[in-house]
């Protein structure tokens, strides 16, 4: 517990100084470093179900991907960095398969090859894509907040599940899954992540103008006055997000259960591996970037 809450009080700071205020081509090469690590961490699994995967070509590709999409958010403003964005992604979505495919060819157990390409071409997708879209949020107006907002979301649904599930839970929300998940921890979950927002949103303004004032975001990354959405919509959003994250969360259980492992590495005392500190937000940041990228994209702040 106590390695648990000292990892998360040193790592909270540096991703929030991240977000709030690294310019974005240096975020989408520190959001690559994370992919590569946590792509390094899944293949890892992947060798428990007997795939021997192909780890260079993978981070190759991936690497390349993230150096491609810091030098695109250059200069870009948020609606050309947008189509740039939905072109290259579907491009390199749909390379993916046949690239891994044609490596996995040399492969002397023909076999493995399938296994091997599929493994790539998921990691890619579960990994590298939600990561990119996470860059890509911080792009549009009000982005810093935007990021905010998922990351306190998630943090808080993700604390009060833990928490409240350890303290309160009885029912199993999916025992063959994930035998410590309760329905008691699920809903405090929903009720934190709301709460948050509640609070967030209600002092939208105050809380940009604090941030502007403390020299962590620019103009264009606070949500003000007349930026402010209504209430409802944002609700509801939030609701979806808390169940995406969740979803995440059950999904690398699964994972990690069908490798018979207990977590994903080593690399953050008391928390696992990366993909077990990210897996929440690689399929809650998907739903985030539809909202604000394309679905309700925030007016120019000034």
């Amino acid at each position: 517990m106590l390695k648990r809450i000292a990892t998360a009080a040193v790592l909270i700071p540096v991703v929030l100084l991240l977000v709030l205020c690294a310019p974005v081509p240096v975020l989408a090469v520190v959001a690559g470093a994370v992919a590569l690590i946590t792509v390094h961490e899944f293949l890892n699994l992947t060798e428990s179900y007997g795939v021997l995967p192909l780890r260079l070509p993978t981070y190759i590709f991936v690497g390349l991907f993230f150096l491609l999409l810091a030098v695109s958010a250059i200069g870009e403003t948020p609606q050309v960095s947008v189509l740039k964005f939905v072109v290259g992604v579907g491009f390199s979505a749909a390379l993916a398969p046949f690239l891994f495919l044609t490596i996995a060819m040399r492969r002397a157990q023909m076999s493995g090859a399938y296994p091997a390409a599929a493994a790539s071409a998921f990691a890619f997708a579960y990994i590298a894509l939600p990561m990119a879209m996470l860059v890509q949020l911080r792009q549009q107006w009000a982005g810093a907040f935007w990021l905010l907002y998922l990351l306190l979301v998630v943090w808080a649904g993700d604390v009060f599940a833990y928490f409240v599930g350890r303290i309160l839970g009885r029912a199993l929300m999916a025992p063959r899954i994930s035998p410590k998940k309760t329905w008691e921890g699920a809903a405090a979950s929903l009720a934190a992540s709301l709460l948050v927002t509640t609070l967030l949103f209600s002092h939208s303004l105050q809380i940009s103008s604090f941030l502007l004032r403390a020299g962590l975001i620019e103009r264009r990354d606070g949500l003000f006055g007349l930026e402010k959405p209504e209430m409802w919509p944002i609700i509801l959003l939030t609701v979806a997000l808390n169940v995406a994250a969740q979803l995440g969360d059950l999904v690398e259980s699964l994972i990690k259960r069908g490798a018979g492992v207990k977590d994903s590495g080593t690399l953050l005392p008391g928390h696992g591996g990366m993909l077990d500190r990210i897996d929440a937000l690689l399929f809650a940041a998907p739903v985030l970037w539809f909202y604000v990228a394309a679905l309700f994209p925030p007016a120019r702040p000034w």
